[in-house]
């Protein structure tokens, strides 16, 4: 299979395989007009298996979502064919309206024009809880 390379744009790389869907519509990347593409399953010597999102436009990506899906993700900014820039991820220590509190008895209930703010308490398993309520968020 061959697959172009970007010009001008993001590569998402390292995603965990079967997790590029979730990228996806965490970005709402189906809302751009420019080409995406999304890759699964391709061979990572690193990984064994991989996803990949091509973003065909420089554009602002929430690092916080990407890094709560997968810490692992790699963003490879593209400019005129070359690497501009790569950034790694890891665990956002906050959440912003990301997830939503489930308990009916939050604030972020009643008060909707509130940000539903979580905040990590255990990494090792990646575990948010609201930062109103302290009720444990779902995982993705």
């Amino acid at each position: 299979m061959n697959i172009d390379g970007v010009n001008n744009g993001i590569v998402l790389d390292h995603i965990k395989a079967g997790e590029s869907m979730l990228v996806y519509d965490y970005l709402k990347l189906g809302r751009l007009k420019c080409c995406v593409a999304i890759i699964q399953n391709c061979q990572s010597k690193k990984m064994g298996l991989k996803d990949i999102v091509k973003i065909d436009e420089l554009i602002d990506i929430d690092l916080d979502v990407l890094g709560y899906i997968d810490p692992h993700i790699t963003v490879n900014y593209v400019k005129d064919g070359k690497l501009l820039k790569k950034r790694h991820l890891a665990l956002p220590e906050t959440l912003t309206n990301v997830i939503k509190c489930k308990n009916p008895r939050c604030i972020t209930s009643t008060e909707q024009e509130l940000p539903h703010v979580f905040k990590l308490i255990d990494r090792e398993k990646q575990i948010y809880r609201c930062a109103y309520c302290d009720v444990v968020g779902d995982n993705k």
